[in-house]
């Protein structure tokens, strides 16, 4: 099967994913492969730049993520000009990665660990959806301490996504990320156990 991972700013995504990955599965990380369709020379380089200007260009060449963010953050127009451009080569980029695995005999589960799978429309891609939610106060503990972020900042990010209960209505399995890592674990195994064994 092929999982779509999805959830909120600091809910534990990554951690899940690692979780799932200790338990067999392939995890592909969309935010990884993004970085991939936009390195300096690429079509997604090359778009990026046509429709936003030189100044994304950091010194290395490299796409700038932190201009870039500014750039789009507070205009929905151009946040879906980046979304067209950026979101289509992830999912050409994820299925050729999968079909490659596939080749090289992997037979498990895919995860697909996907921010914003919702938004971008790639419900299509994965057989169903997982959802990791945690409570406000410990997405602010998380990103405090990891991104050094303002609250305003953190409710700001927060406020541009999706809601949690949005998701639910399209998640088919919600692990809530609300106690210690040893109730993650123990979550996110019998997730993985409800799943139909993979195919040899």
């Amino acid at each position: 099967m092929i999982i779509g991972l999805t959830g909120g700013i600091g809910a534990g995504k990554s951690v899940v994913g690692g979780i799932l990955a200790e338990l067999g599965a392939l995890v592909i990380d969309t935010d990884k492969v993004g970085h991939r369709v936009y390195a300096p020379g690429s079509e997604g380089w090359r778009r990026l730049v046509d429709a936003f200007g030189d100044s994304i260009v950091a010194s290395d060449g490299t796409i700038d993520r932190k201009r870039l963010g500014a750039i789009v953050f507070d205009d929905p127009a151009r946040r879906r000009a980046l979304n067209a451009i950026v979101h289509p080569l992830i999912f050409q980029e994820v299925l050729h990665e999968i079909a490659e695995r596939r080749a090289a005999g992997f037979a498990g589960h895919v995860v697909l660990e996907a921010p914003v799978l919702l938004e971008a429309k790639g419900t299509g891609l994965v057989d169903c959806i997982w959802l990791v939610t945690a409570p406000r106060r410990a997405i602010h503990e998380r990103l405090a301490g990891s991104r050094d972020l303002t609250p305003d900042d953190i409710e700001a990010r927060m406020a541009a996504q999706l809601s949690d209960d949005e998701r639910r209505a399209h998640a088919d399995v919600v692990i809530e990320n609300d106690g210690d890592l040893a109730a993650l674990r123990a979550r996110v195994a019998a997730a993985w156990r409800t799943l139909e064994p993979p195919s040899a």
